[in-house]
């Protein structure tokens, strides 16, 4: 099972706070919003993964023990320090080889946060549980075929990030 790892930067009460979100080819597992004081270091993210580990046990028990989980994240520091990878090794998770930082090839770039930009397009939100009820609506809006497709585009990305020595994809 495949699993997006990544971060964006939301607007709330004229802070910035940081939104982690995986998913997969059916949808989002786990999400969380980091404040904007809050850096992701290998410790954080340690961390979020074992609570993505735990809502991967109630939401895809079958998946987990019949296929395995195949993460992919960029190589950002924290996902590849010591203490990550250990806890990686620990849920005996597979890492999807990265090369280089190409935000060509990640989903949530191309695909997932484009379209959560444009929904939250002129919206502002007053407190947290207001963005959480926004990103709550927005991910249940999203079909299953949507997030498949993002997850099926991603050997095309890969092809065309390598074909073009990794500049930068247009279009």
């Amino acid at each position: 099972m495949r699993l997006r790892s990544p971060r964006q930067n939301l607007t709330c009460m004229r802070k910035k706070v940081m939104l982690c979100v995986w998913w997969n080819f059916k949808g989002i597992l786990h999400y969380e919003l980091l404040p904007s004081n809050q850096t992701i270091i290998s410790a954080v993210y340690s961390a979020q993964l074992e609570r993505l580990a735990q809502a991967l046990r109630e939401k895809e028990p079958a998946l987990i023990n019949r296929k395995g989980v195949i993460l992919h994240h960029d190589n950002a520091q924290p996902h590849t320090a010591r203490i990550t990878a250990e806890k990686l090794r620990q849920l005996e998770w597979e890492v999807l080889p990265q090369p280089a930082y190409s935000p060509d090839i990640a989903p949530s770039d191309y695909h997932l946060f484009r379209s959560l930009q444009n929904f939250l397009l002129g919206k502002k939100f007053n407190n947290e549980e207001c963005l959480k009820n926004a990103l709550t609506e927005f991910f249940a809006s999203k079909s299953q075929e949507f997030y498949n497709r993002g997850i099926k585009m991603l050997p095309e990305h890969c092809a065309q990030v390598e074909e073009n020595n990794g500049n930068y994809i247009v279009g």
